[in-house]
């Protein structure tokens, strides 16, 4: 008879957790799918144009269901843009080689910015919006460092070492960003090959390297 219980215990175990399971992975692709459609919508009419209402319905819920993933739009906006900002830096760390040459890390990362911003336009656009908008005073100067602690590391080196000129890092990191989004505003408006394409990121990281090293 315990053998009997056991046996149907584990079976309702089991259920449960199934259950549990299931409900983890339809929260996950309902979450996704507000995220997705606030990313479409906020690139499209910005931030001010877009209701909660009219994402949920985009996504096809109620505008219920949207507030029980995100309590208000500013921490649906904040989601979205730290979703995508994870991403971002989590693919500059995995493809910037570690190298001996400095020069060679800057490069890896110059370019694997480049091609990640261009692989993610929409999402790129998106995080353009943000930090000129007043939500961006809600992201920690933390989370900020954090972001840009792989550039900061490699610049601080840089000057260390005397290979880069010992300008203020607030103006190196302007001088690099501001070249990564003007080459990619560019090539995006160019019909070119890939390896075009490579090429004149390979002589616009040229260019820079010759503005900040020594």
């Amino acid at each position: 008879m315990i053998k009997i219980f056991h046996s149907e215990f584990l079976i309702i175990s089991n259920i449960f957790n199934y259950s549990k399971i299931t409900k983890l992975f339809f929260d996950l692709d309902k979450k996704e799918d507000i995220l997705k459609t606030a990313l479409d919508l906020f690139v499209k009419s910005g931030f001010h144009a877009t209701p909660t209402s009219k994402i949920a319905k985009e996504a096809g819920m109620a505008n219920g269901t949207l507030f029980h993933y995100f309590k208000t739009k500013e921490e649906l906006i904040i989601a979205l843009y730290t979703e995508h900002q994870n991403c971002f830096t989590a693919f500059i760390h995995t493809n910037t080689i570690s190298d001996e040459s400095l020069k060679h890390m800057f490069h890896s990362f110059f370019s694997s910015s480049i091609n990640w911003i261009n692989d993610n336009k929409s999402a790129f656009q998106f995080m353009q919006q943000f930090t000129l908008s007043p939500f961006y005073q809600f992201i920690s100067k933390e989370y900020i460092n954090k972001q840009d602690s792989l550039l900061v590391e490699l610049l601080q080196k840089g000057i260390e070492e005397e290979i880069l000129k010992k300008l203020p890092l607030e103006l190196l990191r302007t001088l690099i960003n501001s070249h990564i989004i003007g080459i990619n505003s560019y090539l995006s408006t160019q019909d070119m090959s890939a390896e075009h394409s490579n090429m004149i990121i390979h002589q616009s990281f040229s260019l820079l390297w010759d503005m900040i090293s020594l």
